[in-house]
């Protein structure tokens, strides 16, 4: 019996599928996954990404098996994989979503375009989010964006399955070497995706607006749905077309309300806008997007810097606590974020990709599009950007008042009087010793890396020199030409401010 397969990548759900809903249409249907053992060897995954994947299947398969059907786990590489399949079955087809992915999967998906064309089999590639391929002209980008978002939701309306259900857990082992799991991060999965959102929509949302900037509030205040768009256990076009309906009905008092889910929706516009850089420029995951910075700082990376950092010991009590934060969950809002980026290009003045493939261990949503772009962004090397340098000490005051965000994951920290929470080098002696971190003690406080002031300084100096540089100047037209939003935001209000937040570091929503 000849059948359709439905390969599996980062769009783990049943719901909005189109991949699954056109295999269907067409006759019997085979789902799998591949475990690829080569891009679990990537410095840019995690064991956090690989069980994430593996919980989201389990739902997946969970929800498949009610069906009559299951998800197949194969290991090996996607053409090797292919080749034993086609030997075991006469399949016809495949059929799956697109992925704007790092350089890796890219490659991946050239390899397995020419096998198919060698077998003649044809590969059907399905739009994920609101991302063109092969977009000819960024004016054309907004108006696909809606077109997407505003198309009915794909589902088969019945699914015949070709191979037979297991009803088993599927067996899925990470590899021995992949490091970093968080405790206390998200769990994957379809149905807690949902749940996500609907909490979301129905009462988080009211403290969206003013509260996803302090890393206080921002664990309720944001959506917390970006792992979940980034590995598809729910589609953009669910959210946006939930969230546009939700609105619809909030009744006229609601404006706060409102005024959350607004915000939101600006949010979910960029998330695509971002990953259309990388789906139309694949390069920025290694190389400068304005070719200009090229130089900037990839020959004097310092190691010992970018070591201090990842280990909290930056002696910045707002820098060290988010990195602890993302270490023991997986996450933290998008202005903290921000500030572990500036913080790492400018006053440390370390290149943006071994620092980026660090962070996207780090983060459990990472989503390669998002992550390149917002990294050069903030870090200066997009020609086009306006420069955004956070200052830790400022930032741990405009959102940490109180120091409960610093206390909570720096322990050190817990007995510093509030006056030299957030500089606490500056303590004098008997201070030291009545907080028990003077030098006879156990707990240390670190001296910051490099004098903060003077070190931004000289980085703003010397990347606001290179902008004059008329080659640069002249090389920034083809960047704007091809990267930069035409978003006109016609159909709804949005201030400068919110507009400018919404471009920052991470994207969590």
């Amino acid at each position: 019996m000849t059948c359709q397969i439905v390969w599996f990548k980062r769009d783990l759900r049943w719901q909005d599928h189109a991949a699954l809903a056109h295999a269907a249409a067409r006759g019997p249907v085979r789902c799998i996954y591949i475990v690829e053992p080569g891009y679990w060897q990537l410095n840019d995954t995690a064991l956090q990404h690989f069980e994430f994947i593996r919980e989201s299947l389990q739902a997946l398969n969970s929800h498949l098996q009610t069906l009559g059907g299951c998800v197949e786990i194969h290991t090996g590489e996607a053409v090797e994989v292919f080749d034993r399949l086609l030997k075991e079955t006469s399949f016809t087809e495949i059929h799956s979503h697109e992925e704007t992915g790092n350089a890796w999967t890219y490659a991946r998906d050239l390899q397995v375009k020419t096998w198919c064309e060698t077998h003649r089999i044809p590969w059907h590639e399905y739009a994920q989010f609101g991302v063109v391929r092969r977009l000819k002209n960024r004016n054309q980008w907004q108006a696909a964006w809606e077109q997407h978002m505003h198309a009915p939701q794909e589902k088969p309306k019945a699914i015949h399955f070709a191979s037979k259900v297991n009803s088993l857990p599927i067996s899925m082992q990470a590899p021995a070497h992949l490091k970093h799991n968080p405790l206390h991060r998200q769990r994957g999965g379809r149905p807690l995706a949902l749940a996500v959102l609907r909490s979301f929509l129905n009462a988080r949302s009211l403290g969206y607006r003013g509260g996803i900037s302090s890393p206080l509030s921002a664990p309720d205040a944001c959506s917390r749905l970006s792992a979940y768009l980034a590995y598809g256990c729910i589609s953009m076009r669910e959210v946006v077309q939930m969230t546009r309906a939700y609105i619809e009905e909030l009744p006229p008092q609601a404006s706060r309300h409102r005024a959350g889910l607004q915000a939101f929706m600006s949010r979910l516009y960029w998330h695509c806008h971002f990953i259309q850089k990388l789906e139309s420029e694949p390069e920025i995951e290694w190389q400068n997007m304005h070719r200009g910075y090229d130089g900037l700082r990839e020959e004097s990376f310092n190691e010992a810097f970018f070591e201090a950092l990842k280990n909290a010991q930056t002696g910045w009590p707002m820098v060290d606590a988010s990195v602890v934060m993302l270490r023991e969950t997986g996450w933290l809002n998008f202005r903290m974020r921000a500030m572990l980026v500036s913080v790492a290009a400018y006053p440390l003045w370390l290149h943006w990709q071994p620092f980026g493939e660090w962070l996207a261990t780090q983060f459990l949503d990472y989503e390669p599009g998002i992550h390149w772009s917002q990294l050069q962004m903030q870090s200066g090397t997009t020609g086009i950007n306006t420069t955004r340098v956070y200052n830790p000490i400022k930032q741990a005051q405009d959102h940490d008042p109180q120091g409960l965000f610093v206390r909570r994951w720096l322990p050190a920290m817990r007995n510093v009087p509030d006056s030299w929470l957030f500089e606490p080098w500056k303590m004098p002696d008997n201070v030291r010793q009545s907080t028990g971190t003077d030098a006879a003690s156990s707990v240390q406080i670190h001296t910051p890396l490099v004098d903060l002031s003077s070190a931004t300084r000289s980085a703003k100096e010397r990347l606001h020199a290179l902008r004059k540089n008329d080659k640069v100047r002249a090389g920034k037209k083809a960047v704007i030409d091809k990267h930069a939003s035409r978003k006109t935001f016609s159909t709804r209000r949005t201030s400068t401010k919110s507009q400018a937040a919404s471009s920052q570091m991470g994207f969590d929503f």
